[in-house]
């Protein structure tokens, strides 16, 4: 029982360890103090639900339908663009948020949500990592020990989203200035902009 548990923790913590979009995002939301509670619970529960759709066998259907990767696959290129692009715009305009400033900068729970949306799931790698990947492994397992697996990689995911989210805050002291805002950004814009061009480079073919 417990080995499936740490099996399922270990692959999950590995999979979603990385400079990915939702996690720059997640990342400055909790820098800025923004919806840091719903952000968590959110991003837990989307993986949460994808990891539990594949370990119970539906991953196949994510390359079962090639046109529907290849579509998802430009959304996620547009999604990372669009972010990055507005990271530039940040880097250029240069931002020193703490405290009540941070609050009052925060943006629409809105378009955070919508954002938060398209980040998650307009990433094919999400699919191919979390339905994918781990429903593999997952489906391995039987009854109780599936579950376990299961557990342990929800876990992982809850693990990591609740200390990057909340820890973010430890790097305030070094972000209280327009200059280092605009560096973060333009790292975060650079790595986004990066990633949209490694995607598009994946693109299936028709």
């Amino acid at each position: 029982m417990f080995s499936a548990l740490s099996a399922g923790f270990g692959l999950s913590l590995s999979l979603i360890v990385a400079l990915g979009g939702q996690n720059l995002f997640l990342l400055r939301m909790g820098l800025g103090l923004h919806y840091r509670g719903p952000l968590v619970l959110a991003a837990i529960a989307s993986d949460g639900t994808l990891m539990a759709l594949g370990v119970l066998g539906l991953g196949s259907v994510v390359t079962a339908y090639p046109d529907a990767l290849r579509w998802l696959t430009l959304g996620g290129v547009a999604m990372l663009v669009l972010y990055g692009g507005a990271a530039l715009r940040r880097a250029w305009q240069g931002e020193a948020l703490e405290g009540a400033q941070a609050e009052s900068r925060a943006p629409s729970p809105r378009a955070t949500s919508l954002t938060f949306l398209a980040i998650t799931f307009l990433n094919p790698h999400v699919y191919l990592d979390t339905v994918g990947l781990v429903g593999a492994v997952g489906s391995r397992y039987e009854g109780a020990l599936q579950l376990a697996f299961l557990a342990g990689a929800i876990s992982a995911s809850a693990v990591w989203f609740t200390s990057l989210v909340y820890g973010a805050r430890l790097l305030l002291p070094l972000l209280k200035t327009p200059r280092a805002w605009r560096v973060l950004d333009s790292v975060i814009a650079a790595i986004l902009l990066l990633l949209a061009l490694a995607l598009w480079g994946s693109l299936p073919s028709p």
